[in-house]
């Protein structure tokens, strides 16, 4: 009995969380204007008009070089921090990552209106550069790369570094040939994250961004406010193919994840 209450919860929240994203999927293939009106024939005019649209296109490039460069970005400060704290004494481990927690507690809009504050109001940083957004979203996702890397260098023997600098490897070879291949697998996650966080992020954006340049949040909430129903309805077409590659992506981790543990089995 308690396994198929189990069960059955678990179905209502995939359903809660899914059928949403399917119905709008279903749309997005329609020549519906409207999720909810009735639907008279299927079409790929909202596909067609997403890579049409010299605007779409151009805003949906904008936003994942942004997300791109500063995943790298995070995940290169990211993964040099969390070495650092691992083998840092108990006091500065502790306030570094005190202080990586606070980005991810504080709210967005307050993060995003204190980098505003600090750099454009206060340091004079001229919003028309990327300056005040690219910071704003490295603030808002290395230190979720860094949780990412932490579990990582917990799960790894202490002793590989010193092995390594016994064995005759300076510090830098230690750590690039040692004790960052084992952080792989975080940095890796770490970095699909921040992809992810950047992609999605809104209040930071919208205080960070230069008055010319829309990320696909912020181009999304002001299309659903006009009346450009072709717009709207090429944005259904582009959550589709955002969903479709973020569960590609997943699957094809995990199923590398699972050939890697089951060549690990077997050499075992």
């Amino acid at each position: 009995m308690k396994k198929a209450l189990r069960t059955i919860w678990l179905a209502l929240v995939l359903a809660f969380i899914y059928i949403p994203i399917l119905v709008l999927a279903v749309y997005s293939f329609t020549d519906a204007s409207m999720v909810g009106t009735g639907i008279s024939a299927f079409s790929f005019e909202n596909y067609i008009n997403l890579f049409k649209k010299d605007e779409l296109r151009s805003m949906i490039l904008g936003t994942v070089l942004l997300a791109l460069i500063c995943a790298c970005i995070s995940t290169v400060l990211a993964t040099l921090g969390a070495i650092g704290t691992f083998y840092s004494k108990k006091l500065p481990k502790t306030l570094i990552n005190t202080a990586n927690q606070i980005p991810i507690v504080n709210a967005d809009i307050v993060t995003g209106f204190s980098i505003c504050i600090l750099l454009i109001v206060i340091m004079r940083v001229s919003k028309d550069t990327f300056i005040p957004l690219g910071i704003g979203h490295i603030v808002i996702t290395a230190p979720f790369v860094y949780l990412s890397i932490l579990p990582k260098l917990k799960q790894m023997d202490n002793g590989l570094y010193e092995a390594a600098l016994d064995l005759g490897a300076t510090p830098a070879q230690a750590l690039f040939k040692v004790v960052i291949p084992q952080l792989i697998p975080g940095i890796l996650s770490g970095f699909m994250l921040a992809v992810t966080l950047s992609l999605d992020d809104y209040f930071v954006t919208t205080y960070t961004k230069p008055s010319t340049f829309d990320t696909i949040s912020t181009y999304v909430v002001n299309a659903t406010k006009g009346s450009q129903t072709e717009t709207k309805t090429a944005l259904w077409a582009l959550s589709t193919l955002i969903f479709l590659i973020v569960v590609t992506i997943v699957i094809v981790m995990n199923v590398l994840s699972g050939k890697k543990k089951g060549v690990k089995n077997e050499k075992d």
